[in-house]
């Protein structure tokens, strides 16, 4: 693989702490990365983040809301397991409601038909929402966690070199 690291922000900011990956992202690219990194802010565009990681990428690390019965803001980082195919056809593959997990279905299922190499690791940092229902804006909690949510992708991203 290359070494190249794809750091993905997921989310509706209309939903709420759903924007989560969206805010953090946004903050994280405002700071500079190690060479070979990418930040990008996906939104609800499931499909387009798996058809950027076809370009290949060593890691991808997802930013996302998680809901895992925690607390209002409590970050998690979960390494992501392989999941299979998805059928193209599957009303599941709704370009703007696409879950991490669906992604990452769909891109082995585009790897399968191109013959690239989908990401050797996976990471989700996720957090934890308050609230999911319409609105613009992130909760207090969550609002909160995003600058400790950078600093933990940060800490996951390669060292750059001298």
């Amino acid at each position: 693989m290359n070494g190249r690291t794809l750091v993905a922000g997921i989310g509706n900011v209309f939903l709420g702490d759903d924007g989560f990956g969206v805010e953090t992202v946004r903050a994280l690219a405002a700071q500079p990365l190690p060479d070979g990194v990418e930040a990008v802010d996906f939104g609800v565009r499931g499909v387009h983040l798996a058809y950027q990681l076809l370009d290949g990428y060593d890691t991808l690390v997802l930013v996302d809301a998680t809901a895992r019965g925690s607390a209002p803001g409590t970050l998690h980082l979960i390494e992501a397991d392989g999941t299979g195919p998805v059928d193209p056809g599957s009303a599941v593959l709704d370009g703007h409601d696409m879950s991490p997990d669906t992604v990452l279905a769909l891109l082995d299922t585009l790897c399968a038909g191109t013959g690239a190499t989908p990401p050797r690791r996976t990471l989700v940092v996720g957090c934890e929402p308050a609230t999911v229902e319409e609105g613009i804006g992130l909760s207090p909690p969550v609002a909160a966690a995003v600058p400790h949510a950078v600093r933990m992708v940060q800490e996951l991203l390669p060292r750059r070199t001298p």
